[in-house]
């Protein structure tokens, strides 16, 4: 998924939705005869931000018009409830322990999305999440949700998540890239086909941003990509929208011979015609790859 700026703009946003939205349907194909309701999403080590990409996969669920429950299952570094900005009175621990209700526990974050968190210090987190009481939640929650997503700890640090992908329908591993290890990132995937895990795919997160806008965008005869009046106005590299230079206007190139042409705004010089120039469009900085026929590949030697 591609990272999110602290001064987020609505195109920024955007892609993140189109993103979380895609990686959504991912994994509702992942296996069509059995689809997946349950997963687990984890990560090798710390900071590769999959709990950002569980939120974001709720919010996609919830847009869509089915119902997601998010399920806080870090039992010793939670986070969830600090980016949501919610923090409900009990938890997980309170329902296994038969002490609260389900319903009275989770708590609506936005129309058919829903966040149980967990209560802090729970000794044995592993041996927890391997007790028949949690595999029953598990089934319950199931019954109840369209989807249910566990964020769990890295699997560098602690074997919960391989413990619970054993319970769920699959787990999607984040991977942040530039950040983890190859090693660390071979270890953890070893870890869960020991434990007989669904590993459902892997998540790249923290992408740099490569927006295509070939499907809201129309060319003219030139060939020159025109905005829409829907288009947003690209941002500069690394900065909020509306950064950078602003972009040349193109000069019209000769067509005939004896013909001349001035650049825009330059006056034509005396005794001659002014050269009709062609709309003042951006430049087409995204060129279209050319097509090779596969006849020709053949003939290459």
């Amino acid at each position: 998924m591609p990272k999110k700026r602290k001064k987020s703009y609505d195109g920024q946003d955007r892609t993140v939705r189109n993103a979380a939205q895609t990686l959504l349907a991912n994994i509702r194909f992942a296996n069509v005869d059995n689809p997946v309701k349950t997963f687990v999403v984890t990560s090798s080590v710390p900071n590769e931000g999959k709990s950002t990409i569980s939120i974001e996969l709720a919010k996609a669920i919830a847009a869509g018009g089915r119902t997601a429950l998010l399920v806080e299952c870090d039992m010793r570094r939670r986070s969830l409830a600090a980016e949501l900005g919610i923090h409900p009175a009990h938890g997980l621990y309170s329902v296994l322990a038969g002490q609260n209700d389900l319903d009275k526990t989770i708590v609506t974050v936005e129309k058919n999305f829903w966040f149980l968190d967990v209560e802090p210090h729970i000794p044995n987190p592993p041996e927890i999440i391997a007790s028949k009481r949690f595999r029953r939640f598990v089934d319950d929650v199931r019954e109840r949700f369209n989807y249910v997503i566990f964020d769990t700890p890295p699997l560098g640090a602690f074997v919960d998540s391989a413990v619970l992908s054993t319970i769920v329908d699959g787990t999607v591993m984040v991977v942040r890239e530039n950040f983890v290890k190859r090693s660390e990132l071979q270890d953890a995937f070893a870890q869960l086909q020991s434990a007989g895990a669904n590993v459902l795919g892997v998540c790249m997160n923290f992408c740099r941003e490569e927006r295509s806008e070939y499907y809201y965008a129309y060319y003219d005869k030139q060939g020159n990509r025109v905005r829409t009046s829907d288009d947003e106005p690209e941002p500069a590299m690394g900065g909020a929208a509306g950064g950078g230079s602003p972009i040349p206007l193109p000069i019209r190139t000769p067509r005939r011979p004896g013909e001349v042409v001035q650049a825009p705004g330059e006056a034509p010089a005396q005794g001659q015609a002014q050269a009709p120039l062609q709309p003042h469009m951006p430049v087409n900085r995204t060129k279209p790859t050319p097509r090779v026929h596969l006849k020709d590949k053949l003939r290459e030697p």
